[in-house]
């Protein structure tokens, strides 16, 4: 499947470059619908290994990239189920969302993730899983998780232990306070920073310049550069399972969800 257009994101394949759109207001939470389309570009993926060098994933919403988890979606199914079923359809919600990180992780194709505004959560861990982070100067990033008693739960930890230190993975996880863009490249999060609303253009233009390389030379390169942790990222599931019904986190989810602020994530 070449293209695609659904109602949070679509994709298409043009030039060698899949381009994968997130486009659902108000800042691309990620709830049920968001992860069933996701599953769906994921199933595509093996397709464009013969035809494609290079994923770019992008934001259309003006608020950012991605605000995280749909908190509101997970917080009103938690309290239509018993605390066993609650668990159990988080713990499963979890593993189909990092079935879908781990597969963009995996990829052969070089991944570029072109971001501005709100990366937060889940939407700072969507980005991790690529290969090239570029931002626009106004793009932030932040783990809000620890405000509601949980721990990001898309895959987050593990793959910031791949790639940064100790100190800035504690200093981002237990603060839960944001890193702008220039923050970002000084630790080495992001590989590049550009003017507001120019990520995109710059991330399209570094895919270009991916396709004068061999194709199984970079897949080759990336396999050996950057190993998936998923020992790690189970362990991370089980931990958030753990804690999702803990009074504070029933508190904290409930706090957010009657926040008028339209945009209660934000520090």
């Amino acid at each position: 499947m070449e293209q695609f257009h659904g109602e949070s994101l679509s994709w298409e394949l043009k030039n060698g470059v899949v381009e994968l759109a997130l486009h659902r207001e108000p800042c691309n939470e990620i709830g049920g619908l968001t992860l069933e389309e996701l599953e769906k570009f994921v199933s595509a993926l093996d397709s464009f290994k013969d035809s494609a060098h290079a994923l770019l994933i992008h934001s259309q919403m003006k608020p950012g990239f991605c605000a995280g988890a749909d908190l509101r979606e997970l917080y009103h199914r938690s309290l239509e189920l018993e605390r066993k079923e609650a668990v159990r359809g988080v713990r499963d919600y979890l593993e189909r969302i990092h079935k879908v990180m781990n597969a963009i992780d995996a990829a052969p194709l070089t991944t570029i993730a072109a971001v501005h505004g709100v990366t937060f959560g889940g939407g700072f861990e969507l980005a991790l899983v690529c290969d090239l982070i570029i931002a626009d100067k106004m793009a932030r990033f932040c783990f809000p998780e620890l405000r509601l008693g949980l721990i990001p739960g898309f895959g987050g930890i593990p793959r910031l232990k791949r790639d940064l230190g100790n100190a800035v993975v504690r200093d981002l996880l237990l603060t839960g306070r944001s890193f702008n863009a220039t923050k970002a490249q000084q630790i080495g999060l992001v590989s590049q920073v550009v003017s507001e609303g120019e990520a995109l253009r710059a991330a399209r233009a570094t895919a270009t310049q991916l396709s004068k390389f061999d194709r199984r030379t970079a897949a080759a390169a990336k396999e050996f550069i950057k190993p998936i942790p998923y020992e790690e990222l189970r362990r991370e599931i089980d931990i958030f399972c753990e804690l999702f019904l803990q009074p504070a986190v029933q508190a904290g989810l409930r706090k957010f969800v009657e926040s008028e602020d339209a945009q209660p994530y934000l520090p």
